[in-house]
């Protein structure tokens, strides 16, 4: 059992940083299969970040993300679950999260696991991970965002190879149809997520915020990147920053003098 600031959690682990929350699934008997009390503690993680928007890093416990939706519970669900959209909409609460969001993705990341790494903004491979959806073999379909969102990650060719031909992506396969940003020894993987969370904790948190604002916003273009641009613009950690910027390249202008 996990705590964190006023909410318990059983089926994740959860720690708040200054300028992150770290989030690992953790049912280590049954692989970090996502279970209804799992989507549910989910949506508590995202009821904090959308009120104190921070960078979300999503992991999962012992070598695996997660193995899937918990198939136990799947059975017993029948089509008023389905419209319901359980997990897809989770998943998509999660997409529209304020700040950036990085899975760190090793072992297994199948069924529902795979398609809440996709939700994330951002993943991240160790050697081992696979990444994939056997819906149709227990006779349903990736219904909870891979069959639109992963043909926009990885394009409708290796889309329809994983969804209608059953195939896995592995590491060296996510990364090869840009599915993920690296992959990396096992070891090294949650020391190269949280880097490359610092390299984005660097920025300004509002321009994070707008440019993912607008880069979700299809159609709105160019309104919403003026939007966006006018009120970064008038803001005074822009004014901050810049003005680092030229004092710094001075410095260095002088010292070459």
């Amino acid at each position: 059992m996990s705590t964190s600031g006023a909410a318990t959690y059983e089926t994740l682990l959860v720690e708040e940083r200054e300028d992150r929350v770290v989030v690992t699934l953790h049912r280590p008997e049954a692989r970090n299969a996502i279970s209804g009390l799992m989507i549910r503690e989910l949506h508590a993680v995202c009821d904090l970040l959308e009120q104190h928007p921070k960078l979300l890093l999503l992991t999962g416990h012992g070598g695996v993300f997660a193995g899937g939706a918990d198939i136990a519970e799947l059975l017993r669900r029948g089509r008023d679950d389905a419209l319901r959209g359980i997990n897809s909409r989770l998943f998509e609460r999660l997409r529209r999260l304020p700040m950036p969001t990085v899975a760190a993705v090793d072992g297994w990341a199948l069924g529902g696991g795979a398609e809440l790494s996709y939700a994330c903004d951002i993943r991240i491979a160790g050697q081992d991970a696979v990444f994939g959806n056997p819906e149709p073999g227990l006779g349903i379909l990736a219904a909870a965002g891979a069959c639109w969102r992963l043909p926009e990650l990885v394009g409708e060719s290796v889309a329809k190879q994983v969804l209608l031909a059953g195939r896995n992506l592995d590491a060296p396969a996510a990364l090869a149809a840009g599915l993920v940003i690296e992959v990396v020894p096992a070891d090294k993987l949650l020391d190269q997520a949280h880097a490359l969370l610092d390299r984005m904790a660097r920025s300004s948190a509002t321009a994070l915020r707008l440019t993912k604002l607008v880069v979700d916003s299809p159609g709105a273009h160019p309104v919403a990147d003026d939007l966006a641009q006018a009120v970064l613009f008038e803001g005074q950690d822009k004014k901050d920053r810049m003005t680092r910027f030229l004092s710094k390249r001075g410095l260095e202008k002088g010292s070459r003098a």
